[in-house]
């Protein structure tokens, strides 16, 4: 009785896994960093509102999940015919929020200090990140866009599906949730990908992105 009772319990918790797993976003087709798209002599500069953009962020442990936000130090979108050629944004690691846990729980500033510290995004030596746009293409009629994304001292280009407002001199550029797998970032703390006795005590590697930018004519 004992052994089909625990037998129930690792079937459970298979379960939970796997459905775990099915929820998260697709992860962001990842590839060594590619040459900026240049902008050209006729584009249009449109420049981030940055208190009204975002980049929304979900971890994922074995135990739950953390979310938060990120803001845009700063960021210029290029357009030409209405549509977007290039574009740089700046990140600042500074800003990282925990949404999850009340700013008065404690440990919402553990773990704020903890993301900013070394083991995470070493936010004092490396206080902004970088998305560097390198393109923008259709595939299976949806908008993807592509960009070379710097975290701490390592580039790579990541393409995500996004869709694209231009209204009255107003740009918006919204991204579907995708995930990022943070080893290619060389983040390590607490990743199967570099540590193998950690039983679950583990992070996973995935990170959910959500990117809103919010842009007005120069």
């Amino acid at each position: 009785m004992k052994k089909s009772i625990a037998t129930l319990f690792t079937i459970a918790a298979l379960v939970v896994s796997t459905t775990g797993c099915k929820d998260k976003a697709k992860e962001a087709n990842t590839k060594e960093a590619e040459t900026v798209a240049t902008t050209e002599a006729t584009a249009e500069k449109y420049t981030a509102n940055i208190t009204e953009s975002t980049i929304e962020w979900k971890g994922f442990k074995p135990t739950g999940t953390h979310t938060g936000t990120i803001n845009l130090e700063n960021g210029v979108l290029n357009l030409t015919d209405g549509k977007i050629n290039s574009g740089t944004f700046l990140i600042d690691m500074k800003s990282i929020e925990v949404t999850d846990i009340p700013k008065e729980d404690e440990y919402n500033g553990k773990l704020v200090g903890h993301l900013k510290n070394a083991d995470f995004f070493d936010v004092e030596k490396y206080p902004s990140a970088a998305f560097e746009i390198t393109g923008l293409s259709e595939a299976e009629g949806k908008t993807m866009l592509s960009g070379n994304l710097t975290l701490k001292e390592t580039k790579n280009n990541v393409t995500f599906p996004v869709m694209v407002t231009n209204t009255d001199g107003a740009v918006t550029l919204t991204s579907e949730t995708f995930t990022i797998d943070r080893s290619k970032w060389n983040v390590k703390y607490g990743s199967k990908s570099f540590f193998d006795d950690l039983g679950d005590k583990f992070i996973n590697d995935d990170i959910e992105l959500k990117i809103t930018v919010k842009a007005t004519k120069s």
